[in-house]
């Protein structure tokens, strides 16, 4: 009932939240409608293919990798597109939040991976075991050996809970323990416990890790998820919401912290700088940090933990990271941030989140990285020479209560990128940027799947 309750106060929210006839007007000649929900492609002639006898291997079949094969199978004749995941089913990562948040049911995320391969393409339903790209080969965890001409690695990244001494994933969802992250099934049973936890209040502790991440938004969101549930349950006012930054900013883009600073003093939720979750104490609700002045043990009634994130070992352990620097320690790949070519490797292109780029670990990323790569391989094919490059572009639709959101889009240089300025403001808390993330997202997302976005 109190789900319903708050589904009710949230589209009373949208309601009084009013755009003009004029805005509307606007904003459909702008085509928001077009930019954001899927719509059919149309298919590449045959004739205009660029016929090649090229063995394609791309290593995983998450949001990249399965783009990488639609848009190979899309401009490529006779090539030999091998796709390696043992991964059946398939997760719509960015409703995690709004699971957890309530806002959607635990199936929502979940599909198939098989339902996205394009024909013509061969699913090895098997994980990679080995990179080798001095021979041009891998190995998948079976044994076989494959060779290949190009290689794409979207092989995501590892979510390392086990950095946090005493965590426990299968505790998810119990005695105020939350964490959206790890599965649909995680997301939400933090829902569950975070509804339980808003019914009493106490104090909530949020935070980030000190390494690089997935869609580095999504701590705050949840925060701001938190404090909102909490105000509409009436416990705000006997509660404490902590949000522990894990360097000296909120987020990258100096504008987009300055905001959300101010945010979070509007809505006292209190910010602690330079913080690092290195263990948790689970039964008796306590969290250890470490800052620059020592280690701090924060108690809890709820928490959101975020694990710090890193490469896949079949990458760590392979010549392809970063040799020197913050992304070497990670694991993440060493590869041209405009080209997404492999700095040493030529052959090899990384994709999505392991790539070593200074932005990207976002779909949004993804749907603008895959273009790119895939457009320099296939010049490549063809003897020609492509100008395609990835200029940092990714998008956090940020929100900020429910029904409201703001929609951040940036780029290496920290620039805004607006998609619709004029109408879309993106530090403005609007009713449209929530719509966007909580219904046009996804059916872009499956588009893009499809190479169709």
């Amino acid at each position: 009932m109190k789900q319903y309750l708050d589904a009710m106060k949230a589209a009373d929210a949208v309601s009084r939240l009013r755009l003009d006839r004029r805005q509307m007007l606007a904003l459909s000649a702008a085509g928001v409608g077009s930019a954001m929900l899927a719509r059919p492609g149309h298919a590449m002639a045959a004739s205009d293919k660029v016929r090649t006898t090229a063995h394609i291997v791309i290593a995983g079949a998450g949001a990249a990798g399965l783009s990488i094969a639609s848009g190979l199978a899309a401009r490529l004749q006779g090539a030999h597109i091998t796709l390696l995941d043992a991964r059946k089913e398939h997760w719509y990562q960015p409703g995690f939040t709004l699971v957890a948040a309530g806002v959607k049911a635990q199936g929502y995320p979940v599909s198939t991976t098989a339902e996205y391969v394009p024909d013509g393409v061969e699913l090895i339903p098997e994980g990679v075991a080995e990179i080798d790209p001095e021979a041009s080969k891998v190995v998948t965890a079976s044994g076989k050996s494959l060779q290949y001409d190009y290689l794409f690695v979207a092989t995501g990244m590892v979510l390392d809970y086990d950095a946090i001494e005493g965590m426990d994933v299968s505790r998810i969802g119990s005695n105020g323990l939350g964490s959206i992250y790890h599965s649909p099934a995680s997301a939400s049973a933090t829902w569950q416990e975070m509804s339980r936890f808003a019914d009493k209040g106490g104090v909530g502790v949020f935070l980030r890790p000190d390494t690089e991440m997935k869609c580095a938004g999504a701590p705050l969101k949840y925060t701001f998820i938190v404090d909102d549930y909490l105000s509409r349950r009436g416990t705000r006012s006997h509660s404490q919401v902590i949000y522990n930054a894990n360097n000296n900013s909120l987020f990258s883009v100096p504008i987009v912290h300055e905001k959300i600073r101010m945010l979070f003093e509007e809505r006292d939720i209190q910010t602690q700088y330079g913080r690092k979750l290195t263990a948790i104490d689970l039964d008796r609700r306590i969290a250890r940090f470490d800052t620059a002045d020592g280690p701090i043990d924060l108690d809890y009634d709820f928490i959101n933990v975020i694990p710090p994130m890193k490469a896949p070992d079949v990458v760590r352990d392979s010549p392809l990271p970063w040799q020197t620097g913050k992304w070497a320690e990670e694991g993440w790949m060493d590869v041209d941030r405009g080209t997404l070519r492999h700095i040493r490797y030529p052959n090899v292109f990384g994709v999505g989140d392991i790539a070593g780029v200074p932005k990207g670990k976002t779909a949004a990323s993804v749907k603008w990285q895959v273009p790119v790569a895939v457009d320099h391989v296939v010049s490549e094919i063809a003897g020609k020479s492509s100008t395609a490059l990835y200029d940092g572009y990714t998008s956090c639709p940020m929100i900020t209560r429910l029904g409201r959101a703001m929609l951040i889009e940036f780029d290496y240089r920290n620039n805004l990128r607006p998609s619709f300025p004029g109408l879309i403001a993106p530090l403005e808390e609007l009713w449209i940027s929530w719509v966007m993330k909580t219904m046009a997202l996804k059916p872009t997302y499956i588009s893009m799947l499809r190479g169709r976005a």
